[in-house]
């Protein structure tokens, strides 16, 4: 149906810090099915903004030396210019940090507080007493209350897998600070959530989400919801509580309203529309949020709730998409694998990412693998293999034996008809936001176009009579061919796209236009539409990533070292310390003997290491119980070396004694053992 009038918004990205290739995928994905609604010729209007308020914006800016207004400016700034050259087109990108977010921030939490929607209580929390402040569970470390693993955060240990109030952790100390946090009781605001679990239950099994999801959130709500702490105390970079002086809108409160206060500052600019007629409840336009699977249950549990309660309209469709890993493995700074978009710009051209994305994506929140030779193969073979190929094989006859003009017959009626029929199938696909499909159907296509032309083989008919008549017809019709085939891609190849109307000379291509033809047509000379992928390229790419991370670490930037009080931020720095303190820790090279897996753990390995021989002669062996078990197999580690903190007090675990710590860097399955040179003894000392 045309003429739909459609609201479309991205999750909001935090402003704290750049964009990235993991980012970029979701915002891709968005600005693609955009781009098609408005080929279809449907009203689009599509919004997003920068998530500026929490803890982490507030010391960010603080330790940059500047106000957060600054910060974030400054952040937003960069976020548009990344999105921009990924020709992710927003109608506007906006902050959280405006007068309409508070306002509407306002007047949603006063209907939900008149509606009896709000509780208040006592609650006791963690107080950093240096810095003045309460302290949420991501500036928290301590001891497991449960196996005494050190260094854990304030709501789960990493080591034994256990959940737990940061009151109960042992030893607790402020990543802000390093100072001893002590218990302090404050007043706290809650959004009576368990009173909607039977809409919820009702309206994410309406189709609204993708079956997936739903039944993740199932588990949530058969296991019975929790009331939603929506208040912060001060110090806090956000919205004051109207009426509550010292108390803050918890930032994922604003921050989804931040949609709603985007596009009403849209509409101050658009006389074709109205706030109200998007977001009233009962309206036919449609809202439609593309977000990452890590915040679902704020927007699909937390946001339809609040939406209800307040008087206004709930999404019709909330597209997840899933993680992106690169070569397999996490996303990782050591590998050169955590991309910058910046980055990435300086090497290779974006429209390159948004194919390869189309190629993956599907409308499951399934991970997405960017593995890069295949990005390099993928890229080349489809796009200029296939595609452009179509075009630099026609248009050099065209223009040189016929003037540039297209002919006004025509041959094989049956392959162009299949082609333009194709078109509701690749609609209904983009559609659903199936993109892999899509694109799958067009190379399909483009295989078929590109067999028609080596059958046909114009060159060999030029060679005898360049004006002949079949040479123009068999040209004039592959390139038709290729302008139906542009058509289908404009979503995702816009810039290819743009290049294309200039080189046929047609005005900007709609939907539609694939029914019609080009004959007795004149075009412009033919120019290379896009270039291949070089490898070296990539692995430039790649080397300059981990180039950057060395650069980050020198500056210390400020915007990559503290953490956010939202799904997407990154742990803290330490507290510095003087070269004494670092002095006192005995680095040895230490040679792994036996390892095996720990009943019981989920994340533990055992392992016995070997530091060599005292002056008696006899072995000197430590156990150590190591987090590493996601990426290794035990038996792969025996016989490796690596480096242990040699004097690091024995400490006793729920699985027995652990007497140091080896070196690890990453994450999850992307951790790897810090390596010696070869040669390395067992006993000797790291310096």
């Amino acid at each position: 149906m045309n003429n739909r009038k459609i609201l479309v918004t991205n999750a909001l990205p935090f402003a704290n810090g750049p964009i990235h290739l993991g980012h970029l995928l979701g915002y891709i994905q968005a600005d693609i099915w955009v781009r098609f609604q408005r080929m279809q010729g449907n009203q689009v209007a599509y919004v997003c903004a920068d998530d500026a308020h929490g803890t982490a914006i507030m010391l960010s800016a603080e330790k940059a030396g500047i106000t957060p207004e600054k910060l974030i400016a400054q952040v937003n700034k960069e976020h548009q210019r990344d999105f921009a050259c990924f020709n992710v087109d927003f109608d506007i990108y906006y902050t959280t940090h405006s007068e309409e977010n508070r306002a509407l921030a306002s007047l949603v939490y006063s209907r939900i507080t008149d509606a009896g929607k709000i509780a208040q209580r006592n609650i006791e929390q963690l107080y950093d007493p240096e810095k003045e402040m309460f302290l949420s569970d991501r500036f928290i470390k301590g001891e497991c209350p449960k196996c005494g693993t050190a260094d854990q955060y304030g709501d789960n240990c990493e080591s034994c897998s256990s959940t737990y109030d940061a009151t109960d952790l042992k030893n607790p100390y402020s990543t802000i600070s390093g100072a001893t946090p002590v218990k302090k009781d404050s007043t706290h605001f809650f959004f009576k959530l368990p009173e909607f679990t039977d809409m919820l239950n009702e309206w994410t099994r309406s189709g609204v989400l993708a079956p997936q999801i739903a039944n993740k959130l199932a588990e949530w709500l058969d296991s019975g919801l929790k009331e939603w702490d929506i208040s912060r105390d001060a110090p806090y970079f956000g919205f004051e509580i109207p009426g509550e002086p010292g108390k803050y809108f918890y930032v994922w409160l604003d921050a989804p309203i931040g949609y709603m206060a985007s596009f009403k500052k849209l509409c101050e600019t658009r006389d074709d529309l109205s706030f109200d007629d998007y977001w009233n409840q009962g309206v036919d336009t449609e809202l439609y949020h593309f977000i990452g699977k890590d915040i679902i249950n704020f927007h699909a549990l937390f946001w339809p709730a609040m939406l209800e309660t307040a008087g206004f309209k709930k999404p019709d469709l909330i597209s997840v998409n899933g993680f992106l890993t690169v070569n397999g493995q996490k996303m990782s700074k050591s590998r050169g694998t955590f991309i910058m978009a910046e980055t990435y710009l300086k090497y290779l051209n974006p429209e390159y990412l948004r194919y390869y994305f189309a190629a993956k994506l599907s409308s499951t929140p399934e991970d997405l693998d960017m593995n890069l030779e295949d990005f390099a193969q993928r890229v080349n073979s489809d796009v200029v293999g296939k595609v452009v190929n179509i075009a630099s094989r026609c248009a050099g006859f065209i223009s040189k034996n016929f003037d540039g003009k297209l002919g006004n017959e025509l041959e094989v009626p049956e392959l162009i008809s299949e082609f333009q029929t194709a078109e509701k199938d690749i609609a209904a696909l983009y559609e659903n936001r199936d993109f892999s499909k899509a694109i799958r159907t067009i190379m399909a296509h483009a295989d078929k176009a590109n067999q028609y032309i080596a059958e046909q083989q114009p060159w060999v008919i030029a060679k005898e009579n360049p004006q002949s008549e079949k040479v123009q017809a068999v040209c004039s019709t592959g390139l038709n061919l290729f302008r139906i085939l542009v058509i289908y891609l404009k979503p995702v190849l816009p810039v290819i796209a743009e290049k294309v109307e200039s080189f046929l000379k047609i005005d900007t291509l709609t939907w539609d236009d694939a029914q019609t033809l080009l004959q007795d047509h004149t075009i412009d000379k033919f120019k290379p539409l896009m270039t291949r992928i070089e490898t070296s390229k990539v692995e430039d790419m790649v080397e300059a990533s981990k180039e950057n991370l060395v650069t980050e670490d020198k500056e210390n930037n400020p915007l990559e070292s503290i953490a956010a009080d939202t799904p997407t931020g990154r742990d803290p720095i330490s507290e510095e310390i003087e070269f004494p303190d670092f002095a006192k820790v005995d680095l040895r090279i230490v040679k792994i003997t036996h390892a095996e897996h720990v009943e019981g753990a989920d994340k533990l390995l055992k392992l016995i290491l070997s530091l060599g021989q005292d002056h008696a002669g006899n072995d000197i062996v430590r156990t150590v119980f190591s987090g590493i078990k996601s990426a290794y197999e035990p038996e792969k580690l025996i016989g490796m070396y690596t480096v242990m903190v040699a004097n690091l007090k024995p400490r006793q675990m729920k699985f027995g004694l652990s007497e140091g710590m080896i070196l690890a860097s990453g994450e999850g399955s992307a951790v790897y053992l810090l390596e010696p040179h070869e040669g390395a003894e067992p006993g000797t000392r790291v310096t």
